[in-house]
């Protein structure tokens, strides 16, 4: 977490999520919101009832998520 800060204690509220989706987006599509300077949420559109899971842009970029999928800079 950059600078100490906790991602989970961010307010996403007011995040606006958008959707990379690698076909018809039948069974769920991953959605993902930059929620600060070097932090993101991920989630899936199927289940909007689950908390999205919080991320750094490092740990986006260890997992092979390029925000760039998703319409969104990085």
């Amino acid at each position: 977490m950059q600078n100490g800060t906790n991602l989970y204690a961010l307010d996403i509220s007011a995040a606006s999520f958008a959707k990379a989706c690698g076909g018809p987006c039948t069974e769920g599509c991953v959605t993902l919101a930059r929620i600060g300077e070097d932090a993101w949420a991920l989630g899936d559109s199927k289940r909007p009832d689950v908390t999205p899971l919080r991320f750094t842009t490092e740990e986006l970029d260890a997992a092979g998520i390029d925000p760039a999928r998703f319409g969104l800079g990085a």
